[in-house]
């Protein structure tokens, strides 16, 4: 799988989807959550299928459960556009903590929207514990665009453009549409906060939940990948917590520069400060990578 991956900018969890060996408790490994983007699904051998492959031949013996959403494979796309991410987040922490091989903790990886899905799991449940959280071009402090979607000629990205311009913060598309959900308008940073029912929580954009913030903190490692040539994510910056400067949209901040970071509102001023903050970056277009880059730079933190 040297080639490309176009998994995208979305990710929900209903059910899990793992096949693969169950690990041996004496041999060292530590299980892997996968949570894909929007536009793809668990199991499509040409992208999350085939991550979750060669997973398991790097590192042999390790248990890698790549999350469903829905009962099958037409569910779980269509859902990662439509079914409420607060719902998904609540369902994959239950499916977690009854799954009996990830008791004693797990690495978690998401790709593009799917990173920042997975980082809701750790600030919201604990339980059982997250070890390192690898975000592969997720929108963590969300997005303010749409310059390309999974399928460019589907009518779904053009009704989500149109709905989205509508009026990303109503209740109907709010609750209804999932890039809603982490939609970020720095020309309406009051709207947002006020209405964005998903992003604006878990950036303690209202108010500043404590548990959120210590549990993200238990985390040994949060990994965070920008594509420096994607067309899909914008601002690009957003994948590494930075994002457009309130009141206008064209000059970008860093995350050490931003409010978040300042006020230290989820912790990620102490989690830098102690060197849990893994910044990387890669020269290509949204999640197209090659399996070597994968394996020089985001395989040791899992093994």
């Amino acid at each position: 799988m040297a080639a490309v991956l176009l998994a995208l900018t979305l990710a929900a969890p209903v059910l899990l989807v793992a096949s693969g060996p169950v690990p041996d408790t004496n041999n060292g490994t530590v299980p892997l959550v996968l949570w894909h983007g929007m536009g793809d699904s668990c199991c499509n051998p040409l992208s999350m299928g085939s991550i979750k492959k060669m997973i398991e031949e790097e590192i042999p013996g390790i248990y890698v459960l790549s999350l469903m959403i829905g009962k099958n494979v037409v569910e779980d796309t269509e859902n990662g556009f439509f079914l409420d991410v607060n719902t998904q987040v609540s369902m994959v922490c239950s499916q977690l903590a009854q799954d009996a091989r990830l008791q004693g903790g797990y690495n978690a990886m998401g790709f593009s929207q799917g990173g920042q899905f997975l980082r809701a799991v750790a600030q919201r449940c604990p339980s059982p514990p997250m070890r390192t959280l690898i975000s592969v071009g997720g929108q963590h402090q969300g997005v303010y665009g749409l310059p390309r979607c999974p399928g460019e000629s589907s009518h779904i990205c053009d009704m989500i453009r149109e709905a989205l311009n509508r009026g990303a913060y109503s209740d109907l598309v709010q609750k209804h549409l999932v890039q809603a959900q982490y939609w970020h308008d720095p020309l309406n940073d009051d709207l947002y906060k006020q209405h964005s029912l998903f992003l604006a929580d878990i950036n303690q954009e209202r108010v500043v939940n404590e548990t959120y913030r210590k549990n993200l903190q238990q985390l040994q490692k949060f990994v965070m990948v920008k594509f420096l040539q994607d067309t899909v994510v914008d601002p690009v910056d957003t994948e590494w917590f930075g994002f457009l400067k309130a009141g206008q949209a064209k000059e970008t901040e860093t995350l050490q520069e931003s409010a978040l970071y300042r006020e230290d509102r989820l912790g990620l001023a102490a989690m830098d400060e102690a060197h849990k903050l893994v910044f990387l970056s890669t020269d290509g277009d949204h999640l197209q990578f090659s399996r070597e880059w994968f394996t020089a730079n985001l395989l040791p933190f899992l093994r």
